[in-house]
């Protein structure tokens, strides 16, 4: 049985982008480059605007902003690149051109149940707001992970990640400091009909 992984990387303030700053807002550190390194093999889940975002990239397109890519972001992308990816689309067309890409043109709420009952391994969504909300909401998610990096983007934020979101209660299984400035919390989600009623003890 494989598990959902919804991740996020993040402002402190929940924004997913921020017009004018480089990937990871330009603070990504030693140890939390190293713990990318070491994340085990996923399949990617995403969505048409994501993918249409990424194999850009993958394409040597630069993000708005920026003259070139740092070798940072150039790595993350090739690092996508050999990964198997699926893309929940129906305005996309096939072949999809970049490598190790599947379409899929069924619901994303209806056809995961049955890629985490296929077998072992790791389903982790990148960016996709949209499509996390929605598996989110469906009780599909095992895992919620945010790393949230020490800038506020009020002026230029983009892409408000919680806006739309069910209430959820997140019970913490993992967290950490990246290089003594990048916040890493992990949780288990459950969603609820309504807030709690009191206090846990």
């Amino acid at each position: 049985m494989s598990e959902l992984l919804v991740d996020f990387i993040t402002s402190l303030d929940g924004h997913a982008s921020g017009e004018g700053w480089p990937g990871f807002w330009g603070l990504e550190g030693p140890e939390y480059l190293a713990w990318l390194g070491e994340q085990p093999e996923a399949t990617y889940l995403m969505g048409a605007n994501t993918y249409r975002l990424m194999s850009g990239f993958a394409a040597g397109e630069v993000p708005k902003g920026q003259d070139e890519f740092r070798p940072e972001e150039e790595a993350s992308v090739d690092e996508l690149t050999q990964a198997s990816k699926v893309v929940f689309s129906s305005s996309l067309e096939e072949p999809l051109t970049w490598a190790n890409s599947t379409l899929v043109r069924d619901d994303a709420v209806e056809a995961v149940p049955a890629m985490k009952s296929s077998g072992p391994g790791l389903l982790s969504t990148i960016g996709s707001l949209s499509l996390c909300r929605s598996l989110l909401r469906a009780g599909l998610v095992d895992r919620f992970r945010v790393v949230m990096f020490p800038v506020i983007t009020g002026a230029t934020g983009e892409e408000r990640i919680y806006d739309g979101y069910p209430d959820v209660a997140l019970e913490m299984i993992e967290h950490r400091t990246f290089d003594g400035r990048i916040q890493l919390v992990e949780y288990k989600p459950r969603v609820l009909e309504h807030p709690p009623l009191g206090v846990p003890a």
